[in-house]
């Protein structure tokens, strides 16, 4: 019996190189898709997505509200795997680029402060919500509350600003 090593190595090689280019081509894949594109993100979330600008003074009632039912919310957040309509309200002078959100919302953050962090964790976790705040380069830390007023509707509160 005789033992080459040589060829057994080549070999080793080919498979390390195979597995290298099997392993990159989904990753390939995603980066051609890209989301950029309205149409695609819609695609891809399966929602429609909108996102609008506003001012936490103008929007303080509902995002209070919003963040007291951030426990029943959590929930909801988990089963959520198909929406008609994700709204996402960027509250532009609670950015952190902006100092944070005003003192009103920072102490009902802090309130919930558990849940709200469970809440950004069930977002991570929630591809179609994941997806929906990541096309617009939101990150879940920034997310306040969400509401979910009409069936197959959410709202996502995010003290960000849009991404240039």
């Amino acid at each position: 019996m005789t033992i080459t090593t040589l060829p057994d190595a080549r070999w080793l090689h080919a498979i390390a190189a195979a597995a290298f280019l099997a392993a990159s081509l989904p990753q390939a894949a995603l980066n051609a898709q890209g989301l950029e594109s309205p149409e695609t993100v819609d695609r891809i979330i399966g929602s429609q997505v909108s996102e609008e600008q506003a001012r936490t003074t103008a929007e303080i009632g509902k995002v209070s509200s919003a963040i007291d039912r951030t426990r029943e919310n959590i929930s909801t957040v988990r089963k959520t795997s198909k929406l008609d309509k994700v709204d996402i309200v960027l509250l532009t002078d609670a950015a952190r680029s902006e100092g944070g959100p005003p003192p009103v919302i920072e102490n009902k953050v802090r309130q919930h402060r558990d849940d709200v962090a469970e809440l950004r964790k069930e977002i991570e976790a929630n591809a179609l919500l994941f997806n929906a705040i990541d096309s617009r380069r939101i990150a879940a830390q920034d997310v306040l509350a969400v509401a979910f007023d009409d069936p197959g509707k959410i709202v996502i509160y995010a003290a960000a600003k849009p991404s240039d």
